[in-house]
This record gives structure tokens, sequence and C-alpha cells, in this order.
């Protein structure tokens, strides 16, 4: 629609803004009236009408089969436009139109604001299943034609009121209409279920919904006053409601259609099994948020032994076998921890790659320095443990063999991110500036333990590419190459 209405038409950014807000709305119209709606705004040059959004029914059959966004038209083709930008009010007139052998019926509504009309909203129903209609039809179509008049005023929608329709409720999820001393004038049969869920015995027709709907909530003193008074549909707010075995949510929405308000429409969904649903889902990120953390205090323990029993080993050669272990296990507490702070199975890497970065080098036998570049973004977690352990296994040897005590230097781990949306592949590179690899040297037949673990898990769990080069001036390059997902 941004572009349709800056490409064609003369509308500023306030204006624009207006149209949104309406098209967030117009999905309520279109239910209550059983039409289809398409919004023409006039040309910059005022000849031409452009179409620039369109809703269809959920509660009728479509007048459109055909997409009619972007489609323009001449004035003087479509008198019902005409006379209602020009004259400024809603028009009925004319006989049905046919459209592939089926009679629709069309209206225009001025869309106004700030006492301009911005364009035109078309109303075409198809009369193809008309019926003698029920009161539920008819207390619809009188609050169609309440919120139509609205709009020709401009007093719908609601500034700063913007919806979101996938999360508000719908019309065929439940409807009240209310007086303007919000008794309730008709329920609909799911508003009638809905509130029956809560502990409602008795109907709700003829009834005070405000002070109905403060009796069945649990609480009570000043929240039921505040509540009554919301129920009541005085303004346009939304609210949820729990009692008895029920949750339902509701939308209040005022009537004026000619300036006083002469009642409201609220809006009800039954939500009860999808709060049941989310307060299961939240249980259950508590209690994995919950393992991650012990997982990470056992892991914490686990180093802690190992980091004890290496101080009574006599030999040099246990004592590093046993901290190079205190430094494996620190390394996937790290990503335990991370992931015991989130809401889901995915983790921040950068932080992590710096806290590895961190604790490899204290074991540094020089002044070396560790840096990271680019970005490893967010990883699952089945990728992160084993690459946490990966980093902390190439800067060790890197640290370890790459530099002798007193050397200064530096070690690099850079993260980019390519490929395409289908296969994103993580490109990690460590390099350091130290002594570099002998000649004879080949990573893929070392029997190294880290570098062992390294093609382990990388070729075998990552399912990724592992090399080891020397640098171009000196010392030593690690190329990691891992596919991951690539949302993030």
């Amino acid at each position: 629609m941004n572009d349709l209405v800056r490409q064609h038409t003369a509308l500023g950014d306030s204006d624009l803004e207006w149209l949104h807000l309406l098209v967030s709305e117009w999905q309520l119209l279109s239910d209550l009236s059983f039409a289809d709606l398409v919004l023409w705004v006039p040309t910059r040059d005022g000849t031409r009408y452009v179409s620039v959004a369109q809703m269809r029914p959920n509660t009728g059959p479509t007048s459109y089969q055909d997409d009619m966004v972007g489609h323009l038209v001449p004035r003087g083709r479509r008198p019902l436009l005409d006379a209602a930008l020009d004259e400024g009010r809603i028009v009925r007139e004319g006989d049905p139109e046919w459209r592939e052998e089926v009679p629709v019926r069309v209206e225009s509504i001025p869309v106004r604001r700030e006492g301009r009309v911005l364009g035109v909203i078309a109303r075409n129903t198809n009369l193809l299943t008309v019926r003698t209609p029920s009161r539920l039809e008819l207390t619809y179509l009188q609050s169609a034609s309440d919120l139509a008049q609205m709009i020709a005023a401009g007093s719908f929608p609601f500034p700063g009121q913007q919806v979101d329709m996938d999360a508000s409720p719908r019309v065929g999820d439940g409807l009240l209409r209310l007086d303007a001393d919000g008794i309730v004038q008709y329920a609909s049969p799911n508003a009638l279920s809905a509130y029956h869920r809560l502990g409602l015995a008795a109907d709700l027709v003829g009834h005070h919904l405000g002070r109905a709907t403060a009796e069945l909530a649990p609480s009570r003193g000043p929240v039921d006053e505040a509540l009554a008074k919301v129920a009541s549909g005085w303004a346009p707010r939304e609210f949820e409601i729990e009692g008895g075995d029920g949750v339902i949510q509701l939308r209040a929405i005022p009537l004026k259609p000619k300036g006083p308000r002469i009642g409201s429409l609220v809006l009800l969904r039954d939500v009860t099994e999808l709060r049941r649903r989310e307060r299961e889902l939240i249980t259950k990120d508590a209690t994995i948020r919950e393992i991650h953390h012990r997982v990470k205090n056992n892991l914490q323990t686990v180093a802690a032994l190992l980091r004890l029993q290496a101080r009574r080993i006599d030999s040099a050669k246990g004592r590093e076998a046993l901290e190079e272990a205190v430094r494996r296990v620190g390394s996937i507490a790290i990503v335990h921890e991370t992931l015991s702070q989130n809401l889901d199975e995915r983790v921040e890497f950068d932080e992590i790659a710096d806290r590895v970065l961190a604790m490899v080098a204290e074991i540094s036998p020089g002044k070396v320095t560790g840096r990271r570049t680019g970005r490893f973004g967010i990883l699952d977690a089945e990728v992160a443990t084993p690459l946490s352990m990966v980093l902390t296994e190439i800067l060790q040897n890197a640290l370890e063999h790459g530099f002798r005590e007193g050397d200064t230097g530096t070690v690099e781990v850079s993260a980019v991110r390519g490929g395409t949306s289908k296969d994103v592949r993580l490109l990690i590179t460590v390099q350091d500036d130290g002594v570099g690899l002998p000649d004879d040297f080949d990573p893929h037949r070392s029997g190294n333990l880290g570098l062992q673990i390294v093609r382990t898990l990388v070729e075998g769990e990552l399912g990724g590419g592992f090399d080891m080069v020397r640098a171009p001036e000196r010392g030593t390059r690690v190329v990691l190459d891992v596919p991951i997902r690539g949302d993030k």
C-alpha cells in the first residue's frame, strides 16, 4: 500500500498512517457486512482511482475472485465512488451489478480524516445466497452500518488504538451488542458459551455487562469498578477476564455513528485452552532453564574437582592433562550458563566466544593478546556446545604450541556468515603470529588429542570442514566451515 499511495496519490505520511490504521481494523467491517471491501484513493491528478487495499469476509462468499489491489479506474466509470468522494456521504443508490452471473450490491463509504475525504471504500455484497436474515445477521448488519457511518465521519478507527488482528477477537468468535447504558441487547451463541464457561448461569441479554463481568472475576474491590466500566464499552479497550473454568478475551468498541455514543460492540473469544498451553510452555521453559543451570553447576563442580586433583599430582604431564580437561569442561559450562538465561535453545555465541578466548588466554606462556572480529550470531545449542569445545581446543593449541615463554603476539578469531538462504554456513578463522607449523605436520593425521577432538566434533558432529595451514606471513591459520540455521 505504501508504494501505491506514494506513486499515484498526493497523500502525506500522516494520511497514509491513517489508511494503515483503517486497514488494520476493517476486517471487522467486512465480517459484519458479509461483504468485500476495496479501498480506492484518487490519483494525484484527480482523473482516476487506484485500489490500494482489499479485504474479503470470513462470514460470507466473496464478490471478487481476483486481486483488485493496484487496479486503476478512471473517474466517471463508477458513479458511486465519485458521489461518495465529492459529497462525503455513504452512497447506496443503484441496482445490483452482475459479475460472472453473480448479483453484487455495491455501496461506497467515504474515508474521512480531520474533515478531508482521503478515499472511498467500495463495499461489495454477494447477493447470490441472500435469505431472510436471522437475529444474529441483523445485529451484524446494524453494527456494520454504525461503523460505516463512523468511518464516513472520521471517528473510526480510533487513533492510537492499532489492533493486532491475529491476536484480537474476531466477529465469529463471539459478539455482544450493548446499549448506551451497557445493557446487553444481543449475545451471539459463541459469546454466551464463553460466559457460561466463566460461570454465568443465566442469560446475558437484559443484564448490565460490566456488573455481570465483574461478578464473575475472582478479584474484589476497586478492580471490580474499573472492570465494570471497561466491560460496559465506554471506551475502546482490550482486556481479559479469568473466572470459573475459563479465560475470555474481550474487545470493546464504542459506537458513535452520529456523534454521541449510542452503545457498544464487544467482541470476545474463549482463550482458555490457549492460555493453558501458554502456561505449560512457560513451565516447560522454566524447567529447561533450571536443567541447564544445574548442568552448569555440576560441570563447574567437576572442573573444581579436576583442578583440585591436578594440584595433587606430581607428574607434569598428568597435571597438564587435567588442566586441559578443566578448560574443556569449562567451555561446555559456559554454553549451559548462557542457555539457562534464555527462553529457547539458542544462544548468542559472540559472548561465548569472548569468554572462551579470555579463559584460554589465561594459559598463555607470554604476553599474547586475543581478539575477535565479525559475528557468530545466534546458534542452536546443538551447534554451540561442540563449537565452544572446538574453539577451546584450537585456541589452547595455538597458545601452547605457537608461543614460548616471554613471547608476545596475537591470536585473532574471526567469524563470517555466508552461503544461501537454504545453506547458510559459518566460516571461522583462528590465526596466530607464533612460530608456525613444522614442515612435515599434517593436521588430519596428527595424534594430538586436542586435534582429534576438533576433527571428531567438526566433521562428525557438526558436519563441517576443518583445515590447519601455515599463515601467509608467519604463524598458523585454522579454518572451520560449519553449516548452521540461517535465520539470524
